[in-house]
């Protein structure tokens, strides 16, 4: 889950190298945390979120398949 959302936020900005992603595991519960460079926040949450919500579909639809649960947050 984590190479997933790093290379879907590589993909989308234009400082590919400050893109960090961690992962707080929990008992149920995954939670991944994106950072990535001040000027390109705009580029991974996108217009009204939608950038954003796209990527936490892709992400549960991808979580469910291994029968976890897993949250995507973007951290300034």
């Amino acid at each position: 889950m984590k190479d997933l959302i790093k290379y879907m936020a590589q993909s989308l900005v234009d400082n590919p190298d400050k893109v960090e992603v961690s992962e707080v595991v929990g008992e149920q519960t995954s939670v991944i945390e994106l950072r990535v460079a001040k000027e390109d926040l705009g580029k991974v949450i996108g217009k009204q979120g939608r950038t954003a919500k796209a990527m936490r579909t892709i992400l549960s639809a991808a979580s469910t398949k291994l029968h976890k649960r897993t949250v995507l947050e973007i951290i300034e």
